[in-house]
C-alpha cells in the first residue's frame, strides 16, 4: 500500500485557533506528511480561526480542502461530509486541539503495509495540561482484533483522534452517522459487525489536551442518553447480552449523571487510566 494518505478534521466556532495551529503543525512536521488534508469549517468562525486556517491556504493552497457547513451540524456530520471529500483510501482522523507524535502516520502507514487486511489501526494517547510535557495519564486500548473486540462490549476499543481507517471500510457500513458524543464508538460497532479487522499500534500516537471541562463534558443527561441508546443498539444487535446490558448502563448512570464533576475526574484518572506516577 502506497504512502499516501489523507487527514480529516472539523473545527467549530468555540476552538481555540492556537490549539488549532498547534494540531495543524503536528500533521505537517509528520516524517511522512499527507498529500491531503480535508478540514471541516462546521459553521460560522470566528475571525481568529478564519485567520490561522487562510494562513495554511496562503502557504499550501494545494494541499488544504475546506468543506463549509452554513450551521453547526456537529462532529457526527461534519466528519461525514468530510470523509466524502477525501480523495484517498487511507485516512487519519485529527483533532484540532491536539497534537501527534511526529512519526504517529508513519507507524500506521507501515502497519498497513505490513498487514493490509487491516481495516482500522489506532493506538494510544497521553494526556496533559498546558504543556506536552505535562503528561498526567495515558489511555492505553488492547492491540490485537480479538481483544479490541472484546474490550468493545465495555468500552469505546479506540482513541478516535489516533486512528487511521480505509475509506471504503467506513463507507461500507455507511459512514460517520450522527450521535451525540458517540459517533465514533457507533462507527466501529458496525464496523465489527461488518467483519472489519481491528489494530492498535501500543504506542503513543497523539498528545491530548485535558482538563475539567473534558470530564464535565462526559456527564450529564444528554450525555448518559446517548450512552444508553448506544448500549440498546448493542443489545438489539446481540453484541451484548442482557447482564452486560444492565451492568454498562448502570455503571454510565452512576458516573454521567449522579456523580459531581470533580469526583467523576477522580474515577477517570483512576479507573480509565493509566496515571504518571
Amino acid at each position: 500500500m502506497e504512502n499516501k494518505y489523507s487527514v480529516l478534521m472539523s473545527v467549530y466556532i468555540n476552538e481555540n485557533p492556537q490549539f488549532l495551529k498547534a494540531a495543524i503543525d503536528s500533521i505537517l512536521k509528520q516524517t511522512i506528511p499527507p498529500d491531503e488534508i480535508v478540514l471541516v469549517e462546521d459553521g460560522p468562525l470566528t475571525d481568529e480561526l478564519h485567520l490561522i486556517i487562510d494562513g495554511y491556504l496562503l502557504l499550501y493552497p494545494e494541499l488544504f480542502k475546506i468543506v463549509k457547513n452554513e450551521k453547526n451540524l456537529g462532529l457526527g456530520l461534519s466528519l461525514q461530509k468530510g470523509l466524502l471529500e477525501c480523495k484517498n483510501e487511507l485516512v487519519a482522523r485529527m483533532d484540532t486541539d491536539d497534537i501527534a507524535v511526529p512519526n504517529r502516520c508513519e507507524q500506521q502507514l507501515s502497519c498497513f503495509c505490513e498487514h493490509p487486511e487491516f481495516s482500522i489501526i489506532g493506538g494510544n494517547i497521553a494526556e496533559f495540561i498546558g504543556e506536552t510535557s505535562n503528561i498526567v495519564g495515558y489511555r492505553e486500548v488492547p492491540c490485537v482484533d480479538r481483544e479490541i473486540k472484546k474490550y468493545t462490549i465495555k468500552r469505546c476499543p479506540f482513541n478516535h483522534m489516533t486512528v487511521m481507517f480505509k475509506k471504503s471500510s467506513v463507507l461500507a457500513v455507511g459512514n460517520y452517522i450522527d450521535w451525540h458524543y458517540n459517533e465514533d464508538y457507533y462507527l466501529w460497532l458496525r464496523m465489527m459487525q461488518n467483519g472489519a479487522v481491528f489494530a492498535n499500534t501500543g504506542t503513543v500516537l497523539v498528545n491530548v489536551r485535558v482538563g475539567e471541562e473534558m470530564y464535565r463534558r462526559r456527564g450529564g443527561l444528554k450525555y448518559f442518553k446517548s450512552e444508553a441508546k448506544l448500549q440498546k443498539y448493542m443489545l438489539k444487535n446481540k453484541i451484548i447480552g442482557f447482564p452486560r446490558y444492565v451492568l454498562n448502563v448502570s455503571e454510565r448512570f452512576v458516573l454521567q449523571v449522579l456523580m459531581p464533576n470533580k469526583l467523576r475526574g477522580w474515577v477517570f484518572k483512576k479507573f480509565a487510566r493509566n496515571m504518571v506516577k
